[in-house]
Order: C-alpha cells, then sequence, then structure tokens
C-alpha cells in the first residue's frame, strides 16, 4: 500500500514540477493520465499544487494569521495536518518543535533517521529548500520550494498545526 500510495505521490508532484515548466508536454500528459487512473483524490492535490506554483507569493503572505498558503498544496498532497493520521508521509499536526523522525507509528528511511535535530524555522527552511540534500537516501518526492516567502509561509503555518 505505501508503495502505492508512493507512486501516486510522485505522480502528483510531477504534474507539480510539469505545471512550472519542468518538464515537456508529453511526460506531463503521461504523468496526468497515469495519476487520474491511479487515484481520483490526486489530480485534485495536483490541480492544487499547480495552482500553487502559478501564484503569486504576495497571496501566501498576505493569508491571516493560521491560514493555509497555497504553497502548502504540494504538502497536503502526502501529509496530513490531523493528529496521528498518517498518509504517504507523518502527520505535520505537531510537527513544529517535534524531533526529526519521532513520529510513533511511522516509518522512516535510514537517512531521515540519521537526522539529529528538531524542526525549528531554520531546520524547516533548510529541509523545504531541497530535502534531499538535507536526508540523502529519503523517500519523500518532493523537489523543494524556491521561493523563500513561500517556505516562509508554510513554517508560520505549521507552527499553527497543534
Amino acid at each position: 500500500m505505501r508503495v502505492i500510495a508512493s507512486a501516486i505521490c510522485v505522480g502528483a508532484m510531477a504534474l507539480s514540477v510539469a505545471a512550472c515548466g519542468g518538464s515537456g508536454g508529453d511526460s506531463a500528459s503521461s504523468a496526468s493520465a497515469s495519476a487520474s487512473a491511479s487515484s481520483a483524490a490526486v489530480p485534485a492535490a495536483a490541480s492544487s499544487a499547480d495552482s500553487a506554483a502559478t501564484t503569486s507569493a504576495a497571496p501566501a503572505v498576505a493569508a491571516g494569521a493560521g491560514a493555509e498558503p497555497a504553497a502548502f498544496a504540494q504538502c497536503k498532497a502526502c501529509h496530513s495536518t490531523e493528529a496521528g493520521k498518517t498518509l504517504v508521509g507523518p502527520s505535520l499536526a505537531g510537527v513544529f518543535g517535534r524531533k526529526a523522525g519521532s513520529m510513533a507509528g511511522f516509518t522512516y528511511t535510514a537517512g531521515f533517521k540519521k537526522l539529529d535535530l528538531s524542526w525549528d524555522e531554520a531546520n524547516l527552511d533548510k529541509w523545504l529548500t531541497n530535502p534531499a540534500a538535507m536526508a540523502p537516501g529519503t523517500m519523500m518526492a518532493f523537489p523543494g520550494i524556491a521561493d523563500a516567502t513561500q517556505r516562509k509561509a508554510v513554517i508560520d503555518y505549521l507552527k499553527t498545526l497543534k
């Protein structure tokens, strides 16, 4: 089941990268067809990620305190905000301040388990910039958020999840 969910998440991420101009039309079409065949929920999540990628940073910052920023749509493709609810990735409820790799009931990769840190602003910013560089071997199929303003909006939102 985890492999299928990972494949779905990879498909959703491929769609969001394709929407940003990260690949040609043929691979985007095949990724879209594959994701559509796999799950009806993934295209909706990918559409949100696509719109997040095309939305300027200003609306994400202008959202009220505790409001979900548009850039967070990419996270929701694989993570829940409900405490204890694991999807492809662990729940993000209470992630701010939590020790990395410590959520009970989730199996972390060896590379992730080596992280000896807690999720504060600096570590979340580094992770959201490029997860694979921070934890080589991670199975998280997420290239990162290049825009610092969007990363800040996501981090500020993560702080509100209890």
